[in-house]
């Protein structure tokens, strides 16, 4: 399979790595198919490019990279789409968005949301996005010297 990204352009996409997203992503349900790529350059931020939409790219992190480790159960209904049979299998991503620093607008930060954590199968590339109900904090990484920042949100 190709696909042309406006972020990678022309790529050839393997089916045996493409993540399903059976209920789509928040505002995106209709995006079910997506690539992970991984940032040349970086040691921290990936790409989830949509194969249903080149224009749809998200930034993502593995939580560790802010030493965030979530302890929450999965629903019944997430258990059974995720069909998860080893939790060794289970990737936990979060997404990130740049934030336009008023103050001083050439200094923009980095912050990702540890209120809905992306969650993967591995093994059989299935994945959802989680709503945690109860976290009340978000981290910041500054661009220009890779802080971490938690934050109430």
């Amino acid at each position: 399979m190709e696909i042309k990204s406006r972020l990678f352009g022309k790529q050839t996409i393997d089916p045996d790595t493409i993540i399903t997203f059976p209920q789509g992503l928040p505002g995106f349900e209709d995006k079910t198919r997506y690539k992970l790529f991984h940032q040349e350059g970086s040691k921290i931020i990936y790409w989830l490019q949509s194969l249903d939409d080149a224009d749809i790219i998200f930034s993502v992190t593995q939580p560790a990279t802010f030493h965030i480790n979530y302890q929450f159960a999965l629903t019944d209904s997430e258990a059974e789409l995720l069909d998860l049979e080893d939790m060794q299998d289970l990737i936990i991503l979060i997404m990130l968005h740049k934030d336009e620093n008023a103050d001083n607008p050439d200094k923009p930060t980095i912050k990702g949301s540890i209120k809905s954590p992306l969650m993967i199968n591995g093994k059989n590339r299935i994945g959802v996005q989680k709503v945690l109900e109860n976290i009340e904090q978000s981290i910041i990484l500054s661009e220009t010297n890779n802080e971490i920042d938690v934050s109430e949100t």
